[in-house]
């Protein structure tokens, strides 16, 4: 990157909280709307019955002024609006939101976000683990004839059965691929069920949590990928810094309508009977092309 665009870069306020690589994809901040980011609908043919329970389970995004009961709205990074993820409550229950596109250059590519999490405050009291986890998912496909479908997941894991573990984590299974209806055309596999989690090399972190339910702090998360080699590279959260080296996603044969897709998905999951709320504030997409 030349240092001119370096430095017009880090003149304006809105792109000098990010480091992109040379081309920025998308930048989204929420407070010019949903930005492309929608639910995590699940397969079906001919009948909503036929989609994976998993997926019934979820539902579309807001915008969020991250208002709570007690100090009226705390608003986002900095303006108004964050996109919310809310799971129902249930403890469990997960969403997601997703944001569906395709690349144009296997390179390089990075996504930065500042994102924070908690739950319905319900209680007057903390409730530090009442939230299970919150993460993001890459879902890409290698755009050549006989290439794989690649899904890189990475994970907060905050509590689970109300013990507070506060590690990351990443995924390489998935479960099983079935066929949906009659057609042949569709298929479904859950690839956030619960099972097949495993803990990233020195992922303890602590992450601020504030002394009260409807206090946030927001936190800044990197993750570079190369979509040439179809690797994971590092990842960063906050002053962390991660080697992937011995990390890997899910990898399973190419779908047959997917070449060239670049889907990035945000979900949280509750650990009480109650919702989980992630709040992503603003979402940068860069590529080395």
């Amino acid at each position: 990157m030349s240092e001119m665009l370096r430095d017009l870069r880090l003149a304006d306020p809105a792109m000098s909280r990010f480091d992109p690589m040379r081309r920025i994809i998308c930048f989204d901040d929420f407070d010019r709307g949903f930005c492309g980011w929608t639910q995590l609908v699940g397969n079906y043919e001919h009948s909503l019955d036929t989609m994976n329970p998993s997926y019934q389970q979820h539902t579309q995004p807001q915008l969020s002024s991250v208002t709570h009961w007690d100090n009226g709205t705390h608003g986002g990074w900095d303006g108004t609006y964050a996109l919310k993820i809310q799971t129902r409550p249930r403890k469990g229950a997960r969403n997601v939101a997703i944001k569906r596109l395709t690349f144009r250059k296997p390179c390089p590519i990075r996504l930065e976000f500042y994102f924070t999490f908690k739950p319905e405050a319900t209680e007057l009291r903390l409730s530090e683990t009442d939230v299970r986890s919150v993460g993001f998912l890459y879902d890409l496909q290698d755009p050549h004839e006989g290439g794989k479908r690649i899904m890189p997941h990475l994970r907060f894991l905050n509590a689970i059965d109300g013990a507070h573990v506060q590690k990351w984590q990443f995924k390489r299974v998935t479960t099983e691929v079935k066929p949906l209806g009659t057609e042949g055309k569709t298929v479904t596999h859950d690839h956030l069920a619960p099972d097949g989690w495993e803990d990233l090399p020195g992922g303890h972190q602590k992450l601020c949590y504030n002394e009260i339910p409807t206090k946030v702090n927001w936190h800044y998360c990197r993750f570079d990928f190369d979509l040439a080699a179809m690797r994971m590279i590092d990842f960063q959260c906050n002053d962390r810094v991660y080697d992937l080296s011995g990390a890997g996603p899910i990898v399973m044969p190419a779908m047959r309508n997917l070449w060239c897709m670049l889907n990035i998905a945000f979900f949280a999951e509750t650990d009480a009977d109650k919702r989980a709320l992630s709040y992503i504030d603003s979402v940068c997409i860069s590529g080395d092309f």
